[in-house]
């Protein structure tokens, strides 16, 4: 299911393991926001994160208590979509 997933890296990775990012430089502000979209390959990878995001949100539902930060973590897990959804569309 998630073999059409794998990506080369596009960053450098120090000896260190940290990872250097490409810096965003003004031309690339239109490629960034512009709507971009997607193929039929990227809307299944679209589809296999929110689906993986979901078993996680629900998850997070099920063994942790209501409150606050259930609630904050259901969030960032839908953050996590959301910027997932965004590398492929400006890959």
């Amino acid at each position: 299911m998630y073999s059409n997933c794998v990506r080369k890296f596009r960053y450098n990775i120090r000896k260190n393991g940290t990872i250097r990012m490409k810096e965003i430089k003004l031309e690339d502000l239109d490629a960034i926001f512009t709507y971009h979209a997607p193929t039929e390959e990227q809307t299944s990878r679209y589809a296999q994160i929110r689906h993986a995001a979901r078993m996680f949100a629900q998850t997070i539902l099920y063994c942790t208590p209501h409150g606050p930060d259930q609630q904050i973590a259901i969030r960032k897990v839908r953050e996590a979509v959301m910027t997932a959804n965004a590398s492929i569309a400006l890959e």
